[in-house]
Parts: C-alpha cells; structure tokens; sequence
C-alpha cells in the first residue's frame, strides 16, 4: 500500500538522524477490520517507537470501541499507543481498557473556548 511505503521511507529517513523524537507509525484501514490487520502486521516489523490508530474510527462511539477492541490486541505491548482525534472524556474512559496509551483532539481546546475546564 502506499501509506505503508511512504511511512517506512519516511521512518527511514527519521532513523538517519532522530534528534531524540520519536516517530509512530499510523494504522490505516478505516472500519476495514482486514485491512487494519494489515496495516498492523506491515507496520509492526518496522521499528517505530509506538503506534497510532487513525483514519475513521466508526460512525458513533460503538463502532469505535468495536474497531479499538478488534485493532488493539494486535498491536506490539512494548510501545505506546496513540489514538488520533478522540479526546472527549467520555471516548478516553471507554477506550484506555483496550490499551490505549494517548489521545489527541481538537476537543478540549474547542471546549475550553467556552469555559469549560477538566
């Protein structure tokens, strides 16, 4: 796949001088559960310092935890674990259970615009 080629070429460079950052690689495969699992098995190989899950993560948060509890388990223990744009307390309750290290969203900035504190 190409997100997979651009990704090991990027990872590549990165290696040549990584500036103490790391770089995580990013699995690709929308609601696919077949093409997350390839995704997983290519990018495990290479030695990324973790692994962030992206893309679409389902319609409503029910298809999410589906998709995090089917992906998760597939991902190496020993690196940390990112999910892509879900950030509302709620998502980061129910999906730290199925390993998830991180979270990043615009959400609590777009909250906080409106007084909100957490």
């Amino acid at each position: 796949y190409l997100s997979h080629r651009w990704e090991a070429r990027s990872l590549r460079e990165h290696l040549k001088n990584p500036k103490k950052q790391a770089m995580y690689a990013v699995i690709h495969g929308g609601v696919d559960k077949e093409l997350r699992r390839l995704s997983v098995e290519y990018l495990s190989k290479l030695p990324f310092d973790g692994f962030a899950v992206g893309g679409s993560l389902g319609k409503d948060r029910t298809e999410m935890a589906e998709l995090l509890s089917y992906v998760m388990p597939l991902l190496p223990e020993d690196r940390p674990n990112h999910v892509l744009g879900i950030a509302d307390t709620e998502s980061i309750e129910s999906t730290v259970a199925y390993g998830c290290d991180t979270f990043d969203s615009a959400y609590p900035t777009r909250v906080a615009r409106h007084g909100t504190l957490f």
